[in-house]
């Protein structure tokens, strides 16, 4: 094969080989062309989001900034690793510049870090909805709802920055080869010259404080919503509270069920086709999947999506 082939000689490497899903080129060719509709379905769907909540006076509202925000981190997460997939399928080296490499590992591991504490934010304003409906107003104003937004930008992308400088740092021996179609954090430590502990009991400790606080913060805040629910006495009512919170849980299911597997140890052993798996389902399949969830749950969406398309009647 060529990329062994060219490799094998460490001394001639530039960066690393992302392996992909390694298969025949008619295969790939095949694979190319799938992941290329799913990417364009994608952007579609959260772009249509975005500027369905951009141009529809009816949802400027809380509930629909933050979600239009995470539609658009939606968009920079598939970018952070698809364009360079899809090239990957079409390249005989699949070679990625070391720069490129930590690039992609920053901003892959901080916008995923993002959406973590955007979900966290958007179950803490469902539980202010339907727990302190009184308050509501008063309490998520345009004003803390901007500051929240920008607290999940800012936060998602220091809470990595640090190991990942070191790990940019560290010298890489042997082959070079990942077998991936990211720069992901286990098989790039397994290729540094020397183990390094501590970075790895860092790297694991933030990613298991990054998904649980949020995802306890979650499931804390949709039991004290389920609480609320079951006290209202018209079924109606339960209907519509428990509609406005299904999409989110929804998607908070898709995200941490798939998520969880992979990075509470990030040098854990998994075996490489599962792990490409399951990475390509949180980080490519649900970014496709969670437009159609808010879209079809959501009358108010629906509508504005269905206008923006010209397909209101």
């Amino acid at each position: 094969m060529k990329i062994f082939n060219t490799f094998n000689n460490s001394s001639t490497i530039t960066g690393f080989v992302l392996l992909g899903f390694p298969c025949t080129q008619e295969a790939q060719t095949l694979l190319f062309v799938l992941f290329l509709i799913v990417y364009c379905l994608t952007l579609l769907g959260n772009g249509s989001i975005v500027c369905a909540v951009r141009w529809d006076r009816r949802l400027h509202t809380p509930m629909y900034i933050l979600l239009a925000n995470f539609s658009f981190l939606e968009i920079w997460y598939v970018n952070s690793t698809v364009p360079n997939m899809l090239a990957n399928f079409l390249s005989e080296t699949k070679v990625i510049s070391f720069s490129g490499c930590f690039l992609q590992f920053y901003f892959f591991f901080s916008l995923g870090s993002t959406e973590c504490f955007f979900l966290a934010v958007m179950a803490f304003d469902r539980y202010l909805a339907i727990c302190r409906p009184l308050h509501y107003p008063t309490i998520m104003t345009g004003r803390f709802c901007t500051h929240l937004v920008i607290t999940c930008w800012v936060l998602g992308f220091l809470w990595f920055l640090i190991p990942i400088s070191i790990i940019s740092q560290m010298s890489f021996c042997g082959s070079r080869i990942i077998d991936h179609f990211l720069c992901d954090p286990g098989p790039l430590l397994a290729l540094t010259c020397i183990r390094a502990p501590a970075i790895e009991l860092t790297s694991s400790t933030l990613s298991s404080l990054l998904l649980f606080i949020p995802f306890i913060f979650i499931m804390g805040s949709y039991t004290l919503v389920l609480r609320a629910v079951l006290k209202v006495p018209s079924a109606a009512g339960r209907r519509k509270a428990f509609s406005t919170c299904g999409s989110h849980l929804a998607v908070v299911s898709l995200f941490y069920g798939s998520v969880m597997v992979m990075y509470i140890s990030p040098t854990s052993e998994h075996e490489a086709g599962m792990q490409k798996i399951v990475t390509l389902f949180y980080s490519v399949l649900t970014p496709l999947i969670n437009p159609v969830i808010y879209s079809l749950r959501n009358k108010d969406m629906k509508q504005a999506v269905k206008k923006l398309l010209g397909c209101d009647s």
